[in-house]
Order: structure tokens, then C-alpha cells, then sequence
């Protein structure tokens, strides 16, 4: 996949091509990225950028022609409808199923904005999709478009160092992860429970689904809304409840 962040600050993606899987990806030929400085387009000697807005107000806003210009230079030299993601609070929030179908994108190209945003007509021209990662405000989109390019990175085949791993991710299945425990078998005094050191995967599997299926219930009960639990689920659900409930009266 080919990916190219428009920013004023291609500096803060070094983040992504020095670590983790994002420079794994790219070493290994699976994620072509790179950055575009805004800057280079902007205009006149100063390289301007943004400018006060119409019918007032406090901040700037980022002038429409160095976007614009900058996405169609970019859209030559990848492809005419190469999609751009526009990372803004305002956008549809991205879920697990989003970032899928994004990364079966052949090319992707993705704005970061600052200050008070991006003039509205820019972002109409070039039929910029809105998304974001969550309700709150960022200083600009570069965070953003990092946590979606790790996001993305992630379920492309060989990323990562065991397949499994994106399988068993909260919400890779809607369901958030269960909990996971390493050596040693006790920390002041608290163990690891038994089920996880017997041996048993067909009893490990259950519980594990059992606190996955569990946590959702007491943390996200939003998502149980929009799945249809198998027998096994509901059952394991029913037993999570019991143990929970019994719990709290002790």
C-alpha cells in the first residue's frame, strides 16, 4: 500500500518510519510512505498558508490553493482517485471495520490540518473524506493520521509477528480483548488464574472467550448491542454475569 501525509510538520512522522511495525512494514516492502511538506505550496515569498477568516473570529484558517495544488501533484503522480483522508474532529469516527476496508486500499492520501481547520472549498474540490479518531480536539492531524496508519499497518499479511495477534484484537471480532498474564505465576500475591497453566486450550479458549465476550458486557455494553452472540457466548456471558455479581457481594 502507498501511503503520503500532507503536513507542515513531516518531521513528527519519523515516529513511524524508525519503529515498531509502521518501519517493519516498509522494510519489508508491505507500506511505501512518505510526507509531503504543505509548505512548498505556499504562497509567495513567505510561503503563506493560512490567513484570517471571513465574518471573523479568533484563530486562522489554512488557505484552499496550496491543498488543493498539493493534492493534484500528488494524485498525478499515484492515481486520479486516490482517496484523501481529511483527519478532523468533525469526521465519521473510525472502527475496526473502517481501518479493514482501508487497508485494502491500493493508495491512500491522507491531510493533516492545523489552526482552525482547512477552507471548506479545498476540501470540496478535492473530495476529501472526513474521519477521526475519536470525540476530542488535537493540536493538528498528524497524531491522528499516525494512529490510523498503525491501525491500517496492522492487518496487512506479515506485519506483524505472529497473524494471530490482529485476530485476537479488541475489536477485531466486536468484542474487546480478554486479559492477558505473563511470568511470574504470582505478583504480591496475586496469581494467575489456574485455568491459564492446565494444560487444557479447549478450557483456556472458553475462558478467554468468556472474558472477552464479559468485559464488553461491563465496559462496552454499546457494542453487545450490535452483535448477535452465538449459544456459546450467551452462556459464557450468563456465567461471567454469575461470577461478577457474586464477586461484588463478597
Amino acid at each position: 500500500m502507498q501511503i503520503r501525509a500532507i503536513t507542515i510538520f513531516p518531521s513528527m512522522f519519523d515516529a513511524l518510519t524508525e519503529f515498531g511495525i509502521t518501519r517493519r512494514a516498509i522494510e519489508n516492502d508491505l507500506l511505501e510512505f512518505g510526507t509531503v511538506d504543505l509548505r512548498e505550496y505556499g504562497q509567495g515569498t513567505h510561503r503563506q498558508l493560512d490567513d484570517r477568516p471571513f465574518g471573523g473570529g479568533p484563530g486562522m484558517v489554512m488557505l484552499a490553493e496550496p491543498v488543493i495544488d498539493c493534492v493534484a501533484d500528488l494524485r498525478q503522480k499515484m492515481r486520479q482517485d486516490t482517496p484523501v483522508i481529511y483527519m478532523s474532529p468533525q469526521g465519521r469516527r473510525i472502527t475496526q471495520d473502517d481501518v479493514c476496508r482501508f487497508a485494502e486500499l491500493p493508495d491512500m492520501i491522507i491531510l493533516c490540518g492545523r489552526y482552525e481547520g482547512i477552507d471548506q472549498r479545498a476540501l470540496d474540490i478535492i473530495c476529501a473524506e472526513e474521519w477521526s479518531i475519536g470525540d476530542y480536539v488535537l493540536t493538528g492531524g498528524e497524531l491522528a493520521a499516525m494512529v490510523l496508519i498503525d491501525t491500517i499497518v496492522r492487518q496487512f499479511p506479515g506485519a506483524l509477528g505472529n497473524e494471530q495477534s490482529s485476530e485476537c484484537d479488541s475489536f477485531s471480532n466486536g468484542l474487546l480483548d480478554c486479559v492477558h498474564y505473563t511470568r511470574p505465576r504470582t505478583v504480591q500475591g496475586l496469581s494467575v488464574p489456574s485455568v491459564l497453566i492446565s494444560g487444557d486450550h479447549e478450557a483456556i479458549n472458553y475462558w478467554r472467550m468468556k472474558q472477552s465476550v464479559g468485559r464488553t458486557w461491563l465496559r462496552r455494553p454499546d457494542l453487545l448491542d450490535r452483535l448477535d452472540l452465538n449459544d456459546e457466548q450467551r452462556r459464557a456471558l450468563s456465567e461471567f454475569q454469575t461470577d461478577h455479581q457474586h464477586q461484588r457481594k463478597t
